[in-house]
């Protein structure tokens, strides 16, 4: 089968594509530039330059495959430059998904997140919630307003199938669950939030959740291919365990990390503050949940994550060779 892919230069994309090749598929790769997307082109993969805020430099790269998986995203928490949110997330979904109908494209995935449920307060839902209310960021904002275009395309008879991943973690992390790993590695992070917490899922397993979406999920549904849910503090209580290095033991409760948020929203109007420490980071961390259960994924599709303690451990070696951090 021939598949077109985009965000694959990234860390969920990159990894659908290595499964794909490894199963014997040929994958045509969205690029914005073939110079830093060599190891893609090492791997037997077909580099075609475009971005999916331009429509039409898709054209050529798309016209003909059996198969689309949309996962390119931006993915920003806290950034005060957000002008490529809409464009990138919410634009270029439109833009991939039109072309898609154009060119009567057989089947296509399309990664949307768990973050469009927002704050879940505390409850494992599935995908038949709803939420309508106002978004914790702009990445939920556009993910959630992307979304909605996907299930309109489908209710006009597009046949896609999406997926909703959680908290995707594993070696080669750009996001800030990298960022919070090394800020504990390294002695830096400084408090850790009340009830925050994630459904974790190991990138092999994650893209393995894209593959299964296109292999048998059922076009026109959804599909949760999170991990299992897990409070940042039994994370890093668990990371304790594995590394003998020493967490943080100050704790956020929810109410002082909203009073951070609010009073770095009037700091940040008058002085450039540092990402982590805008109101954005700061109200993301306080207490919110995105938790989702797995279990259709996991009946329909044959999803099977790996339990936290396993990845975890794999992932905080391959952070402490990065740092030259030795075991305790």
């Amino acid at each position: 089968m021939k598949y077109f892919v985009t965000g694959a230069t990234g860390f969920i994309g990159g990894q659908v594509a290595r499964q794909l090749v490894d199963g014997g598929h040929e994958v045509i790769a969205l690029v914005r530039s073939p110079e830093k997307a060599k190891d893609l082109a090492a791997l037997g993969i077909k580099l075609h330059t475009g971005d999916v805020t331009n429509k039409v430099s898709m054209r050529a790269g798309m016209n003909g495959v059996d198969g689309v998986y949309h996962i390119a995203g931006w993915y920003k928490i806290g950034v005060k430059d957000r002008s490529a949110a809409v464009a990138i997330n919410v634009d270029g979904t439109r833009n991939v998904l039109e072309l898609m109908k154009e060119f009567g494209i057989a089947k296509g995935v399309y990664t949307s997140t768990l973050a469009v449920n927002s704050d879940t307060g505390g409850k494992l839902v599935d995908e038949s919630y709803q939420y309508n209310g106002p978004h914790i960021s702009e990445y939920d904002r556009t993910k959630a307003e992307a979304h909605q275009i996907a299930e309109e395309m489908i209710a006009g008879g597009l046949p896609l199938v999406i997926v909703q991943p959680g908290g995707v973690y594993g070696p080669g992390d750009t996001s800030v669950l990298h960022d919070t790993f090394v800020q504990y590695l390294t002695g830096k992070l400084p408090l850790v939030p009340q009830r925050s917490a994630i459904c974790w899922c190991h990138i092999e397993d994650t893209a393995r959740g894209h593959l299964l979406a296109m292999e048998k999920g059922k076009a026109g549904e959804s599909y949760i291919i999170a991990g299992p849910p897990h409070t940042v503090i039994d994370v890093l209580k668990m990371a304790e365990k594995i590394t003998g290095i020493a967490g943080p033991r100050m704790q956020a409760p929810p109410g002082v990390m909203k009073m951070m948020s609010a009073a770095m929203g009037v700091v940040g109007s008058f002085v450039p503050v540092p990402d982590n420490y805008s109101a954005e980071y700061l109200r993301v961390n306080a207490g919110v949940t995105y938790i989702g259960s797995n279990a259709k994924a996991k009946r329909e599709l044959g999803f099977d994550p790996r339990p936290l303690a396993e990845g975890l451990k794999e992932t905080l070696a391959w952070e402490m060779a990065q740092l030259e951090i030795q075991p305790r």
